[in-house]
């Protein structure tokens, strides 16, 4: 008897999706969709505004990763204003910008993996809900230490980004040609040589105990994490141009499943000319693709995983040392098991620790030589690479200094189809041949998606509240069974 499973909403993740899974009448998965059930209208209501409102305004698409944003604006208002893509700012406007994108790498990526990843690897994915989360981590006298660290890691980002941005949420440091503010000698030495556990080196020693906890997990449980959701494909992110990791800028790479370059480290002004994107009538979300190799075998993945599969090193030390054992498991080949995106992204903590004690400890992030500009430029593109992966804005102005169009290509966009890819592959292991519905079956489902750590509101907007509810068809549409939580 056919049947269609629907899940709805997604948990533990940010924003509103659900995903549909059809069965034949053998109870075959026959097909498996990701819906984003939300609307975005940024793109639209932010034309006619002056360009400088541009990293302030669009910051509000979401209160998780709303720095990346923040920067991305300000990185495309800087090639308006004529500060150049990147190299043009004054040595203390990027370090101080740098310092600020640092901070939201470390929380962002310690409250996915602490919060949100770690009850499903830790207590196991056929656990209660009630105990699969970050509260009852806290309470449990094994993983207590764990979870306080993964909170104080967030905290010690989020003052970063306070300090840099003058507010921990939809702050306000970064302008068009530079920055707003830099650090006092205070502040820097808050950072560098506060009280534990809110300073620099804490953060480093914690995420490498974030490493070695992973790195024990997947000794006792390698087949789970290899083989849960594993699938060839492209990767893209920005790289330096020296094929280094860089977070914050440089040239867009991208290869395929077999290490290959099929991007070559183009400039990302040049964007439209190589990336397009595909509309689904099932999704609000589109489905970017390299339009060189077409809508079917272009699709790529963007955030840690492709970030440490297209880079070629990375620049500090200690990260350098778990990005080579990283890449030692594949035997230098691109890794393709999603679950792997949890290593690659502590590893991505690691850096981003390393990096804001070597800016806290570098002069000009105390300067006052905040910002700069030179010929005026009617468009101008900004990149950077945001904790879920790259992150694209686009804009043009008028000569009366208005947005007059605004293209944004957020992380979640670009994973859209590899997390269709995920939901298939763990739909058909999970529940071919299953004839009822067990909430273990459809977290399994979330887990895939969640390795993404996708930020649904970033990639559309919406207002409202949506119940879980899972139901089973027959062939002939009649319900057979419903499901609510």
């Amino acid at each position: 008897m056919a049947q269609k499973i629907t899940i709805s909403p997604l948990t533990r993740v940010e924003g509103h999706g659900k995903v549909t899974i059809h069965l034949n009448d053998e109870g075959e998965v026959i097909q498996s969709k990701l819906h984003i059930v939300e609307f975005r209208g940024f793109e639209r209501f932010i034309q006619g505004r002056p360009y400088w409102e541009a990293p302030v305004l669009v910051q509000r698409l979401c209160g998780i990763c709303p720095v990346s944003h923040h920067l991305a604006a300000a990185k495309a208002m800087d090639v308006v204003v004529g500060a150049g893509t990147g190299d043009g700012l004054t040595p203390t406007a990027e370090k101080v910008r740098r310092l600020m994108h640092y901070g939201q790498i470390l929380q962002s990526h310690a409250l996915h993996f602490f919060h949100l990843a770690s009850p499903d690897l830790l207590f196991g994915m056929d656990a209660d809900p009630a105990v699969r989360n970050v509260i009852a981590l806290a309470k449990s006298s094994e993983y207590k230490e764990l979870a306080v660290q993964g909170i104080m890691m967030r905290k010690f980002g989020q003052e970063i980004i306070k300090a840099t941005a003058g507010k921990k949420i939809h702050g306000t440091g970064a302008i068009p040609g530079g920055v707003n503010k830099s650090l006092s000698v205070d502040e820097r030495d808050f950072f560098l040589k506060g009280e534990d556990p809110l300073n620099a080196d804490a953060m480093i020693e914690w995420a490498e105990s974030a490493i070695a906890l992973f790195l024990d997990y997947h000794k006792k449980n390698s087949e789970l994490l290899d083989n849960f959701s594993r699938f060839p494909s492209n990767h893209l992110s920005l790289v330096g141009d020296d094929g280094a990791l860089d977070l914050y800028h440089g040239r867009l790479r991208a290869v395929d499943s077999e290490g290959s370059k099929i991007l070559h480290d183009i400039d990302g002004q040049e964007y439209l000319n190589y990336i397009g994107e595909e509309v689904r009538s099932w999704s609000y979300m589109k489905f970017p693709f390299l339009t060189e190799l077409g809508k079917e075998k272009g699709w790529y993945r963007v955030g840690p995983l492709a970030r440490l599969n297209t880079c070629e090193f990375i620049p500090t030390p200690r990260a350098q040392q778990a990005f080579e054992a990283y890449k030692v498991y594949t035997g230098g080949k691109p890794n393709d098991m999603c679950m792997h995106t949890h290593w690659a992204r502590l590893i991505e903590t690691l850096f981003a620790a390393e990096s804001i004690k070597n800016l806290l400890e570098d002069p000009d992030i105390l300067k006052d030589d905040l910002a700069t500009k030179g010929a005026r430029q009617s468009e101008g593109v900004g990149l950077l690479e945001a904790p879920r992966g790259t992150l694209f804005h686009h804009y043009r102005v008028n000569e009366q200094d208005q947005i007059t169009m605004a293209n944004l290509i957020v992380s979640t966009t670009h994973n859209n189809q590899p997390m269709n890819e995920a939901v298939a592959y763990v739909a058909r292991k999970e529940m071919s041949g299953q004839k009822t519905i067990t909430e273990p079956m459809m977290n399994a489902v979330e887990v895939a998606i969640r390795a993404y750590d996708p930020c649904l509101s970033c990639a559309t907007h919406a207002l409202g509240r949506m119940p879980l509810e899972v139901a089973l068809y027959d062939s002939h549409g009649c319900l057979i069974e419903r499901k609510t939580r």
